[in-house]
Parts: C-alpha cells; sequence; structure tokens
C-alpha cells in the first residue's frame, strides 16, 4: 500500500468491518495504551451493586435482518444490566415506515417509552410536540465525557429543534462512501468500459437492456433499479447531480435549495421520464423498498446499483452484492464507478438518527434518565465501542495496544456466535452507531487479514470521490408549517407527472401550488435563516 494511503486506509478498513457484520469485539478492561486519551468510563461498581435496580424500556432501530436472541448469548445486554443494575426492555424494528407507525401508536396510546430513536422530520416533531424531554442537565460533557469524543457541542447545538434542546444525535460517519456498482462481467461481454460520465453511464444501461448481456438469449435484464417506495423519487438517479442537485438540502450560489421542491427538479422529472419511456430502467423500481433493487442485482436482473457501504461488494464481506451475486452466477463481478466523482456523489454528513428521553419518564423518575445517560456513555466508550461493533475480546477479535485484529478464526467465531444468534449485534450497531463507526475517532486501528487487493482497490476507487460541503446545519421547520402535508403533495406532483403527464413541462405550475398554498417559501425562508446563523450563507 502507498504510504500516502495509509492513514485513510485504515480508516476505511475499520467501516469495512463494521458494515460486513462479521467483526465485532469488546474489551472488558480499561486499555492502557489509549493514544486519543480517551476519558475513563467511571466504575461504577462490579456487577452494578452501588446502585439502585431500575426498569427500563427502550424502543429503537434496527438493521433489517438483526435479532435479539435470549438469555446470556446476547453479551451486550448482559453488560449493560449488570453494569449498572438495570433490567433493560429493548424493543426494536427495522428503520422505515413500520417503525415510525409503531412508535406513533406508542406516544398517541400514552405508551411512551423511557428512551426512543428516530430520524428527520418525525424527531423534530416529537420535539416540537413536547414527547421529547428537554436534555440540558443530562446531556452535558461532564456526564457525558465518551459520547462527546464523537458528536461535538457546535453538532449537538445545531441539532436543535427551534432552539429545544431535546434531542441528541447518535454516533454517525463522518464520512460518506456513495458509489454506482456495474456488472463488469457484462461490460467485458459486451465490449464496453467502465463509464466514466452520465452520457456513457446511460450508453452502458441501453446495452444492458437491449444486448443481451447474461447471453441467455431472452431480453430480460435492465440497465439500472433503484427503489422509490411506492411514494418518491429516488435520489439514485443520476439527474439530480446532473442539475447540481447533490443532496435534499443543499446552498447553491449563496442560496438555500431544497432539491426535491427547487426549479430544477424539472429537469430531473424529465431526465427520469425520458429513462422509463426508453426502458432502460427497472420497470418496478417506484414500487420496490428498502433493498429490493440489491435483490434485482443479485439476481442478475440489472447491471448498475448504488450503494453506500464501504463493504457493499467486497470480497471479504459474506453478505455483500459481490458475494450474494456469485453465490448465482460465479462469473459475475461488481466494479465501483461514478459519473460525477469529481463533481461531488453527495453532501458532507450531518447527523441523522437522533435519540430521546420521554418527557413523562423525565418528569416522574428522573433517576432513569440519569441511569440513560450513564449507559449511552458507556456504550459511546471504547470498552462499548468494541463490545457492540466487533465482539468479545481473544474471541471475535485480538487487541494489542491500540490496534484491533481480525483473523479468519475470529470471524468464523462472529458467524458463529453472532450471525448464528439472529446477527444481534446489527441492533446496537443500528440506534447507537448508525451501522457504520469509525474506530480512528478514539484512537483505534483496524487490521483485517481478510481483505483482498481487489477490496483495497475498491477502496481506493472511492476515496477519491468528492463530496460538497453541507448546509452545515440540521434545519427545524418553521412554526406552524406542515412540513409533512407540503411533501405529501409535492412527492404526488412528482408521480403525477412521472407517470400520468406527457413531460414535466407542468411543474412550474406545480412548485407555484407549493411554495404560495402550502407554505413552501415560508420554509425556505426560515431554512435560510437557520443555514445563516451558521455562517453558511451571507
Amino acid at each position: 500500500m502507498k504510504p500516502k494511503m495509509r492513514i485513510s486506509m485504515v480508516v476505511l478498513l475499520a467501516f469495512a468491518l463494521i458494515l460486513s457484520a462479521c467483526a465485532n469485539g469488546s474489551n472488558t478492561t480499561t486499555p492502557e495504551n489509549n493514544s486519543k486519551g480517551q476519558p475513563e468510563t467511571k466504575n461504577i461498581s462490579s456487577e452494578g451493586s452501588e446502585l439502585a435496580p431500575v426498569k427500563l424500556r427502550w424502543f429503537v432501530q434496527s438493521t433489517a435482518n438483526a435479532v435479539l436472541p435470549k438469555g446470556d448469548a446476547d453479551f451486550v445486554k448482559k453488560a449493560i444490566e449488570e453494569k449498572f443494575n438495570v433490567e433493560l426492555n429493548l424493543e426494536y424494528m427495522p428503520i422505515g415506515g413500520d417503525y415510525d407507525n409503531k412508535l406513533n401508536l406508542m406516544l398517541s396510546s400514552g405508551d411512551l417509552p423511557d428512551f426512543f430513536t428516530s430520524t428527520g422530520l418525525a424527531a423534530q416533531k416529537y420535539v416540537t410536540d413536547g414527547i421529547a424531554a428537554d436534555m440540558t442537565e443530562y446531556v452535558t460533557q461532564e456526564k457525558m465525557p465518551n459520547y462527546f469524543q464523537w458528536i461535538s457541542p457546535i453538532e449537538l447545538e445545531r441539532y436543535a429543534v427551534s432552539g429545544k434542546f431535546a434531542r441528541a444525535p447518535v454516533v454517525f460517519s463522518k464520512k460518506l462512501y456513495r458509489a454506482y456498482y456495474v456488472r463488469q462481467d457484462w461490460l467485458d461481454k459486451l465490449n464496453l468500459k467502465v463509464p466514466t460520465n452520465q452520457d456513457e453511464m446511460l450508453e452502458v444501461m441501453r446495452a444492458f437492456t437491449n444486448n443481451d448481456p447474461d447471453g441467455n438469449g431472452v431480453k430480460d435484464t435492465y440497465g439500472m433499479s433503484a427503489v422509490g417506495g411506492g411514494s418518491g423519487l429516488s435520489f439514485d438517479f443520476p439527474q439530480w447531480i446532473e442539475n447540481g442537485l447533490y443532496s435534499a438540502l443543499i446552498v447553491r450560489d449563496n442560496e438555500f435549495v431544497d432539491a426535491q421542491s427547487d426549479p430544477a427538479i424539472q429537469n430531473v422529472l424529465q431526465g427520469v421520464k425520458d429513462m422509463m419511456n426508453e426502458g432502460i430502467i427497472d420497470p418496478d423500481w417506484f414500487l420496490m423498498k428498502g433493498t429490493e433493487h440489491h435483490d434485482k442485482a443479485i439476481g442478475g436482473k440489472v447491471g448498475i446499483v448504488a450503494g453506500d457501504g464501504m463493504t457493499f461488494a467486497f470480497d471479504s464481506d459474506p453478505a455483500s452484492l459481490q458475494n450474494r451475486t456469485k453465490a448465482i452466477n460465479p462469473n459475475a463481478e461488481w466494479t465501483p464507478f461514478h459519473p460525477y466523482a469529481k463533481d461531488g456523489v453527495w453532501t458532507e454528513p450531518l447527523p441523522s438518527t437522533a435519540f430521546m428521553f420521554s418527557v413523562d419518564t423525565a418528569k416522574k423518575n428522573p433517576e432513569k434518565v440519569e441511569r440513560m445517560v450513564q449507559i449511552i456513555d458507556w456504550m459511546t466508550s471504547e470498552e462499548g465501542f468494541l463490545l457492540i461493533n466487533y465482539g468479545q475480546e481473544g474471541k471475535h477479535y485480538s487487541k494489542s495496544g491500540s490496534t484491533i485484529t481480525l483473523t479468519q478464526e475470529n470471524i468464523n467465531n462472529y458467524e458463529n456466535d453472532i450471525i448464528n444468534q439472529g446477527n444481534f449485534l446489527g441492533v446496537y450497531k443500528q440506534f447507537m452507531y448508525s451501522n457504520n463507526p469509525d474506530p480512528t475517532v478514539i484512537g483505534l486501528e483496524l487490521v483485517d487479514e481478510r481483505l483482498t487487493d481487489r477490496d483495497k482497490g475498491i477502496l481506493e476507487e472511492i476515496l477519491t470521490y468528492r463530496l460538497q460541503p453541507s448546509i452545515g446545519t440540521n434545519v427545524a421547520a418553521p412554526e406552524g408549517f406542515n412540513l409533512a402535508d407540503f411533501r405529501k403533495v409535492m412527492k404526488e406532483y412528482h408521480v403525477k407527472i412521472l407517470f400520468d403527464e406527457p413531460d414535466a413541462s407542468n411543474w412550474p405550475k406545480y412548485r407555484e401550488d407549493l411554495m404560495t398554498n402550502y407554505g413552501g417559501q415560508k420554509m425556505l425562508d426560515a431554512y435560510t435563516e437557520q443555514v445563516k446563523a451558521v455562517g453558511i450563507i451571507k
């Protein structure tokens, strides 16, 4: 490996194993060699005996395939209960509409969990509706020194909703690895090269649709797939970036832009319609959900999909697109690319998922909130980080100083103890670490002996992709503005253009309706002021 790549590769290798769900571990003693000077987690006691017993109920988001085992097999829950003398009732569901609906049902019926997680608009609403407790006296650098290694005070300040500090971000990656992946074996069969721009990408999509890339003599493949969830326009389509819309919220020419309601969306909609009319994208894209588009790719029905996980197509990740496809077709090969690698593939990440405490719990049992603060701080300490993300030291990984090493034996143990036990660490990884932490933040270096030269090549390729600057802060909808209604009508207009109208020429008329009759301009003005307040807009 080239010397200049060493630091970056260490970071990326760390992500690689976390996302692969095949490398997790814990260090149950305070490390003597901590290069980052990590705050020590206070020794609560042996088995939490100095603390009064407390019952806690949490409702959190998990990865799709995670199931908690019964008994002591869940060594994270066991550690939490013993260290903090709690009885933890941990309820969980995969991220998505079903999770949101169940949480809303709990809240509307007064059946509030003590601790819960949420994202985006829903999290904002829980704050403005007074369901989430004020965190001012709880989430502090004094009480949570480990947590503040991951989240800076300025990030926390900018995460407030209309000046209310009642939600806090879970750990999130400051890096992003978004790319398209193309079937290299299909390219080779059709004598095509990996596309380097959008025109070349469209030509490849046409060839994959029309020229029988799998050689089965049937026209049954498509150039690309995405998911619309039955309601919206996927950001996976390249027309977004083609029109300067690098993510949902951006600053363009010193002005705040809501990409989905921007005038430029007319060109995005028209571009997607053109691909649909040409028949080069999977006709099922709009109704598909979750990772169903990846399933289409694995099954050999589409030749291009987008992915944002570091190990998305790794050889060393048993659950990767590469390995799942090769299980069906041993000759399959996926190669990363991006038509806008030099312009920007997305914007720099901002916090997304929030954790919150129930206002009822804070009022009636503030001691529960204090205990939960201790637990969260431990979960974000080195000890908690390793246990959640790597498993148990000596079994699922080895550690020397600040270096974590993973061998094939470690991985085999991990698969037996964790993957085959419901991949249960996916619950903790998702709700506390967004399933994508960076161990270098706390001074750890990861060495994975499984990584192939191809894996390293993918990392080096994606490292070159540019990210555009973010808007610098999380923004909250203005008081009295119903963002949910606005988005609902906006998406209905998108769908109408995509499926019911001959072209996108009516978008200016629809946008005017959104701006005037659904408060869109009020939203833009409020967001502009919030971004101005942090100095991004002058």
